[in-house]
């Protein structure tokens, strides 16, 4: 079994931002697999599915993004599994918007959610789907540029992102690291 969380903040606020790329993909992800009923447990909405015989759960901490390290720990605690059963789908300033990447372990690249994880988990040895979102124009501050919501033509390039940030996913429980990372550079 799998545990693919999306990171986002709760709300109909910021359900429109790049901050929330990872409640998308995850969204999209249920969607491809028909997943009609999420319930709330561990701190966050889950939904159970099935992709070629591997189970996984889903899952979208309700906390903000900056604390989802708890919700996290206690989805992989309920379900009995290890962090290198963990796919984290999250945005990524420092990867050019549009682009999908695969990534095993490493640094918290100063996201603050992943931080979180980092920290409740003890360790940094978990797949990542990062969801490029580039970086603020101009002067713009980072958190007013992830929270705000996106207008019409970005929304449908972070919707197509999303949707491949989704096929990564999927990708990663039925194939190798290796081959995703082959194929999201």
């Amino acid at each position: 079994m799998y545990a693919v969380v999306g990171l986002g903040n709760p709300g109909e606020e910021y359900a429109r931002t790049r901050h929330n790329a990872g409640f998308m993909a995850v969204d999209r992800l249920a969607d491809e697999l028909g997943v009609h009923y999420w319930k709330t447990e561990c701190g966050s909405l889950t939904a159970k599915a099935a992709i070629d015989g591997e189970e996984l759960v889903l899952a979208k901490p309700q906390s903000f993004m900056n604390v989802s390290g708890g919700p996290v720990k206690q989805v992989l605690s309920t379900y009995r599994l290890k962090p290198d059963h963990l796919i984290v789908i999250h945005d990524d300033l420092e990867s050019p918007a549009g682009s999908v990447r695969v990534k095993r372990g490493g640094g918290h690249a100063g996201h603050n959610g992943l931080r979180s994880i980092c920290d409740k988990l003890c360790t940094h040895d978990f797949i990542r789907v990062r969801c490029g979102i580039g970086r603020p124009p101009g002067k713009m501050q980072v958190a007013k540029f992830v929270l705000a919501e996106v207008r019409k033509h970005d929304l449908e390039q972070l919707e197509a992102e999303c949707d491949e940030a989704a096929k990564a996913a999927a990708f990663l429980v039925t194939h190798s690291f290796e081959a995703a990372e082959r194929r999201w550079r």
